[in-house]
């Protein structure tokens, strides 16, 4: 590899300002060329700034007229399902790999300890949403080990780490991460559930599997228990503050009961309490929700550059 990969963030609130931080502190791969948002009074075009990164307050359509745009690789889109959209329809005619850390999900779906590898090729993947990065990992893990007819997730976040856009996202939120689920997570049917708790002080975020499956022995049932630790460990490595709450739990059912929901045999249900402690980039520690999109997406767009790097090399 010569040189670092040039990236632009869209979006400047939470989730954008969080990602921002990430690629200037963290990445020895990528170099942030601009910072994009609508509103010029905005913390993180402020923030950007004065940490010398390019700004615009135009939107999508000032990054194009930016003087570096044509040397940005890769787009990072980090405001909302609707605005994605947009942004992915302005910027298609410029051959911009784009990540979108939204709910749109115009793109294959991609959770780093599941499929990193699967859509490098791809000019539009998704991060589909915090709660998916949580928790489609451990459905994944289950489903390599035993037949999954169902699974459900529960994502319990702070309501201060909530911003407007992850608010306005919440129909696409369940929508997206059901689907994801069993796109990637490998469940026949899937379920998820937000909770924006007002506690106070703020909770870390709080993720929940639960999962019907066949595990009729003793062997099965500890292969469970094996997948899920090896995987809290590879999504670990990327996200630092991921890890079980307390020991996977394993509860006998009688499949009858759920014969419409799963529609084939089921012998227990898997219980999977997870906690997500941010980095406090830029938020503080109990927002892992952002931790673990941004987390997500820099592994994602790093992956993508080493991709790019690599078919330049070859050609």
């Amino acid at each position: 590899m010569t040189g670092r990969t040039k990236v632009a963030v869209i979006g400047s609130g939470n989730i954008g300002t969080d990602l921002m931080i990430k690629v200037l502190r963290l990445s020895e791969t990528l170099e942030l060329a601009a910072m994009v948002g609508i509103d010029p009074n905005s913390d993180g075009l402020a923030r950007a700034a004065r940490l010398g990164v390019p700004t615009t307050a135009e939107g999508v359509d000032g990054l194009i007229a930016m003087p570096g745009f044509a040397e940005i690789a890769i787009v990072f889109d980090a405001t909302s399902a609707p605005a994605h959209h947009a942004n992915a329809a302005a910027l298609a005619p410029y051959g911009k790999r784009l990540i979108d850390l939204t709910p749109a999900a115009i793109g294959p779906m991609v959770v780093p300890a599941v499929n990193l590898d699967d859509h490098l090729a791809a000019g539009n993947v998704n991060m589909v949403t915090c709660g998916g990065q949580a928790t489609i990992p451990i459905v994944a893990a289950l489903a390599a080990v035993v037949p999954v007819p169902y699974a459900e997730i529960v994502a319990s976040i702070a309501s201060r780490s909530a911003g407007p856009g992850t608010r306005a996202n919440i129909d696409e939120f369940t929508e997206t991460t059901s689907r994801a689920i069993v796109e990637v997570g490998g469940a026949g049917r899937g379920k998820a559930i937000i909770v924006l708790n007002p506690a106070e002080p703020p909770l870390i975020m709080r993720d929940t599997v639960l999962a019907l499956v066949n595990a009729p022995d003793p062997v099965a049932q500890e292969a469970i228990r094996t997948a899920v630790a090896e995987m809290v460990e590879r999504v670990a490595a990327y996200v630092p503050g991921y890890r079980l709450k307390q020991q996977v739990q394993l509860i006998a059912v009688d499949g009858r009961d759920y014969a419409t929901l799963t529609g084939e045999p089921v012998t227990h249900q898997v219980s999977v309490l997870l906690e997500v402690e941010g980095a406090a980039h830029y938020l503080p520690a109990y927002a892992g929700n952002l931790d673990i999109m941004t987390s997500a997406a820099l592994r994602m767009a790093e992956a993508l550059a080493g991709s790019t790097q690599a078919r330049k090399v070859s050609a």
